[in-house]
């Protein structure tokens, strides 16, 4: 076309020189814009599927504090189990996966004598009931999960997976165990070892009240004693780390006690999910205060943040079970720790725990110790602990009041066992 113009005019037409001249400024500039564009257009589009798979990775946060109640509420329903099937009924699918559980059956009569309905949740209750062990002198009681007899495939398939990420854990002294299950037909259960007197934070608020012994077990916490509670939850984490995994939510509430005191980490359902999906599902929440500052960030969890939170758990025992940073709202604990502060030392912890709660709470998780580096620590300073000395607070405690300065449900507090 430029051709057939610069024919059409004479060698003196200026005017055909000069729009020879402005097609040379309009295209190539405009060529140069293009290319630009496009390769803006895939940059964003790049970073965009960057953002959505680490999405997929965060934990659900909210901007009011969530519930951390009871953790078989928020594990029940939903989930992929640990391996694929294809079954596409209920009958199929447990007609696949019994065999493979067939080390854990326990006969459906050996299960007689509920005690007790510990919750009923919408996918099914929770019992404390007795199993027969053949020998009448042995019968003992154990945690009794039911699934609802109506339940859904994916459901099944939920429950079934729990059961195997028990089964993959395997047994340690200081996770809470599964004693069988029954998955031959519906109803499901799941049979978990009994922990009688219940979670750590409820004991922490009954040494708060004027009593000695209650069924056999003291109620007198002194700092050695707090020492040792927390080298057994340590001695949890090491084990999960070791399976590659972490807890997520270490508190006072998902720690249980046996009468000498042996405790057992439980709320397992962040492990699980990790275990079974490889990423924390989005419609998980936890409670805001107990969270490391990554994890309010929304980014990856990880074992180092159980170790933020290991951290609280050393307040909530030196305190009797007092709420994390009390002046704070949970919905603004995030802007707190990014002053960088920290809760102050109570006036009942010496400065080597204090000391211990710092080094938990360094912001950079790179910086915090190590389980292990952590339980070395804590076997140090409880050499030279006061084993004598009993920890009091004289307030009770009113669950209303401190749920809401916790962040959690107050109706959560009501239930004195989790599992997953």
């Amino acid at each position: 076309g430029l051709t057939r113009m610069l024919l059409e005019c004479s060698l003196s037409d200026k005017l055909c020189v000069v729009q020879e001249k402005q097609y040379e400024v309009i295209i190539i500039p405009a060529l140069l814009v293009g290319t630009f564009l496009i390769l803006l257009g895939v940059i964003l589009w790049l970073f965009i599927r960057e953002q959505r798979s680490q999405q997929q990775q965060r934990p659900g946060l909210q901007g009011k504090a969530q519930t951390g109640g009871p953790n078989w509420e928020a594990a029940e329903c939903g989930g992929n189990v640990v391996v694929p099937l294809r079954e596409t009924s209920v009958e199929s699918f447990l007609q696949a996966t019994t065999p493979a559980l067939a080390k854990l059956q326990v006969p459906r009569e050996q299960l007689s004598g509920v005690l007790e309905e510990i919750h009923n949740g919408s996918c099914g209750t929770i019992y404390r009931a007795k199993m027969n062990t053949g020998d009448p002198a042995k019968t003992k009681t154990v945690i009794l999960k039911a699934l609802k007899e109506q339940a859904e495939l994916h459901e099944v398939r939920d429950f079934i997976g729990q059961i195997q990420f028990y089964q993959y854990l395997g047994k340690h002294k200081n996770l809470v165990q599964l004693e069988g299950c029954c998955t031959e037909r519906l109803p499901l259960y799941m049979v978990l070892e009994d922990m009688a007197q219940g979670d750590l934070l409820s004991f922490l608020w009954t040494c708060r009240r004027d009593v000695m012994t209650m069924d056999g077990l003291l109620y007198d916490l002194t700092e050695k004693q707090v020492y040792h509670i927390g080298k057994q939850v340590l001695l949890g984490l090491e084990f999960l780390q070791e399976k590659h995994l972490f807890h997520g939510d270490i508190a006072a509430r998902n720690v249980l006690l046996q009468g000498d005191l042996t405790a057992k980490l439980c709320g397992l359902g962040l492990a699980y999910e990790v275990h079974a999906q490889g990423a924390i599902s989005s419609t998980r929440t936890i409670p805001l205060k107990w969270l490391a500052p990554e994890r309010l960030l929304l980014r990856p969890a990880s074992i180092r943040g159980d170790v933020w939170s290991f951290g609280i758990l050393l307040y909530e025992m030196v305190t009797l079970g007092a709420p994390p940073y009390p002046e704070v709202p949970p919905t603004s604990i995030l802007q707190h720790l990014q002053r960088r502060k920290i809760m102050k030392r109570p006036s009942s912890c010496t400065h080597t725990m204090y000391s211990i709660m710092k080094c938990c709470w360094r912001w950079s998780e790179d910086s915090r110790p190590s389980p292990r580096e952590l339980h070395l620590r804590l076997e140090a300073a409880s050499r030279t602990a006061d084993d004598k000395a009993v920890l009091q607070v004289p307030e009770l405690v009113v669950p209303e009041l401190y749920a809401a300065v916790a962040g959690i449900q107050a109706e959560s507090l009501s239930y004195n066992y989790s599992v997953l």
